[in-house]
């Protein structure tokens, strides 16, 4: 995922039925706060999107106060067999796992399991000498790192590690069954092996920047969900299953779909040269290993699998500071640790964006749309994109499963739904 990529994934954020724990709410009448004939405008943008083959389907949920005020299925989950997009359809999330890792490893440091400023070594012993390799007249050059990566370098995603795609290291990270070898560069559900085992194996490859120095993205919440199993001596699953999706009643979020569910995981399709989509291949750059293969990888930076709803469920948790239905996850305190810029200048040198723990953070109105000042977000890379405005009280989701996926409805999707917004707050 590029810089550009990136920075547009940011440009997400989002009025009453309350979202109920499984089955999806129909919308409600439009509360004061947003006006029905705009948000029908959003049923067009996407209706359109499908009709024109751009995209095969998709899901749309905003949530206001904790209220459902749009939530929307169109198009097909299958297009060769006409199943029919649900809110209820299962997709591919990717990156968004990592903030139900980064609320894991938080969850452990507010027990005293850890500390954001522990080395990562303290976990996995093999983060005590990494090295990081730079391009010299003579081709690569590997140096030792200037000093040891922390949890919080993971956190912020300033340690230095990237996906391995980079053409500096992709030959030494193929070798190894990462970088350009494991899928896109972050796949890991064909691996017939845990995730700490691959992450051993991840730190004795060169990184492509010193701890500190740079924004770079890539493994870094993978190695996180290690930390957060050699914290706790239980496997990332049952961590994110007990700690969050268990108590938020999010029952349709897992790393692998169960057999009884398998046919609500949407297929993947991907853009073609024309910007129309066809079916995306089988195998770790297309379908995934989500229902057949090992079972035995939990990548808390790109593994889990969920609906709109469970989704969003995950997000008012946030949004209220840690609490949702009486379940308490993190403390406001903590919450605000996420939410808030941690990287300086790294993640945007203009000082209009940052990066709190885990989310892009709007630092200035008007850098991603509509958006407030403080909106947190990101997306994966399937296409699916979230974000949530603190200000307006508001929480977006909108799911896709199309890679690669030039469709530009994502990018659209949140600045309908602010013009629906007509009361100032």
């Amino acid at each position: 995922m590029d810089r550009t990529r990136i920075l547009a994934l940011v440009l997400l954020a989002i009025g009453p039925a309350v979202l109920p724990a499984q089955r999806p709410a129909r919308r409600a009448p439009a509360p004061t706060a947003f006006s029905a004939d705009r948000l029908a405008r959003i049923d067009r943008l996407m209706q359109q999107y499908v009709d024109s083959g751009k995209i095969a389907g998709a899901v749309g949920l905003v949530l206001h106060n904790g209220n459902v005020v749009y939530q929307h299925a169109a198009g097909w989950s299958d297009l060769a067999t006409h199943r029919a997009m649900t809110r209820a359809t299962l997709f591919r999330i990717a990156s968004q796992t990592k903030a139900l890792t980064t609320v894991v490893i938080l969850s452990l440091m507010e027990e005293g399991k850890l500390s954001v400023s522990d080395p990562v070594s303290r976990y996995i012993p093999g983060f005590a000498h990494t090295t990081v390799a730079t391009r010299s007249d003579t081709g690569r050059v590997i140096k030792p790192a200037s000093r040891q990566i922390t949890i919080r370098d993971l956190l912020t995603h300033t340690a230095g590690i990237s996906y391995g795609t980079d053409s500096l290291v992709a030959p030494l990270y193929s070798a190894q069954g990462l970088g350009p070898a494991a899928g896109w560069g972050w796949y890991t559900a064909d691996k017939d092996e845990p995730i700490c085992t691959t992450i051993e194996r991840l730190a004795t490859l060169p990184f492509v920047a010193q701890p500190g120095e740079r924004w770079v993205y890539g493994y870094n919440t993978d190695i996180l969900g290690c930390v957060a199993e050699r914290a706790s001596g239980m496997p990332l699953d049952e961590l994110i299953r007990t700690r969050i999706t268990g108590p938020l009643k999010m029952n349709d979020t897992f790393f692998f779909v169960p057999a009884a569910a398998a046919g609500r995981l949407a297929t993947v399709y991907a853009s073609d040269s024309t910007n129309h989509v066809y079916r995306a291949p089988d195998g770790p750059r297309g379908q995934g290993n989500y229902v057949t293969g090992p079972r035995k990888s939990f990548a808390g930076g790109a593994g889990l699998v969920s609906t709109a709803p469970d989704y969003a469920r995950f997000l008012q948790m946030l949004l209220n500071g840690g609490e949702l239905d009486g379940v308490r996850v993190l403390a406001p305190h903590t919450v605000d640790l996420m939410t808030h810029n941690q990287s300086g200048m790294l993640f945007d040198t203009t000082g209009a964006n940052g990066f709190g723990f885990g989310f892009g953070i709007v630092q200035r109105y008007g850098t991603n749309g509509m958006a407030s000042v403080g909106t947190f977000s990101w997306g994966g890379a399937y296409g699916s994109q979230y974000a949530v405005d603190p200000v307006e009280h508001l929480v977006i989701v909108f799911m896709i499963n199309q890679l690669p996926n030039r469709a530009d409805i994502g990018g659209k999707f949140p600045t309908l739904v602010y013009q629906a917004l007509v009361t100032r707050r």
